[in-house]
């Protein structure tokens, strides 16, 4: 199936792509990292690892898009590969150990596969469509948790949207009170994969980009959990704010998101 070869050459890449980010880890200099906007570091690794995926991609696909996080678009044929080469860089920088390579793919308006690298821990999500999602080999399943109150949550710090910055902590406030706890790791990729493995229950962030999202999307979908914007819609890619749960726990979340978010101008 043309799935099963995008999934393969998508977990060479990855896994390419962390060795490279694993020689440089607690290695790094000033010289080496910038600031493309405020809280928004990128490192001199971001664009090796980006180039190298890419590279492994055009072998066996030369005709196809790329989207990435530091190289832009590239014009291609119907199927665009979404990536993120370094999710969680300030993570990276400063030896906070959760960091990962996201590789989602697309054809049309469909995420048809996505892997979810965590070189550190030598964890190895993947998903394709019609397959079912796993890690390192087995399968995955979201939880069963059946309510908010027994869900442990998790969620990003929408460092861009400091317009919505208010709006986003009376959703925290109110999430965190109807929850059983909450966590905030630094990396969107490897929260929806953690949602997809049952280690969190739910995830909600804002004013994402597409290359954050597009891996986990497959993740959480093909291990039986729900994605949608924080309204229920299936906008996420294109507005950046997105919903990830178990399923079961997605109705009393959207009850709060709903209400207390308002979309981007």
């Amino acid at each position: 199936m043309k799935e099963e070869k995008l999934l393969r050459t998508a977990k060479r890449a990855a896994l390419a792509a962390g060795k490279l980010l694993m020689r440089h880890y607690g290695k790094l200099n000033a010289s080496q990292i910038s600031q493309k906007s405020r809280n928004d570091f990128v490192t001199e690794v971001d664009k090796a690892s980006e180039k190298l995926i890419i590279s492994l991609i055009r072998k066996e696909f030369p005709r196809h898009a790329i989207q990435g996080e530091e190289g832009g678009v590239s014009a291609g044929d119907d199927t665009c590969w979404v990536i993120d080469p370094l999710d969680g860089t300030s993570n990276y920088i400063h030896q906070f150990p959760l960091f990962s390579i996201s590789i989602g793919i697309r054809t049309g308006n469909e995420t048809v596969a996505g892997v979810v690298y965590d070189p550190l821990h030598k964890e190895l999500f993947a998903a394709a469509k019609g397959q079912g999602a796993s890690l390192n080999g087995r399968p995955i399943r979201v939880s069963q948790v059946p309510k908010l109150s027994e869900a442990l949550m998790t969620t990003g710090i929408p460092f861009r949207a400091r317009d919505r910055f208010e709006e986003y902590i009376e959703s925290l406030k109110r999430v965190s009170y109807a929850s059983a706890g909450m966590r905030r790791g630094g990396s969107a990729a490897l929260d929806l994969a953690y949602v997809a493995c049952g280690r969190f229950d739910g995830f909600w962030e804002i004013n994402l980009s597409p290359w954050d999202i597009a891996a986990g999307e497959a993740l959480v979908r093909e291990a039986g959990g729900r994605i949608t914007d924080v309204w229920g819609k299936d906008a996420f890619l294109t507005n950046g704010d997105v919903l990830a749960t178990n399923g079961r726990v997605h109705p009393e979340l959207l009850a709060i998101t709903s209400k207390t978010l308002t979309p981007k101008p």
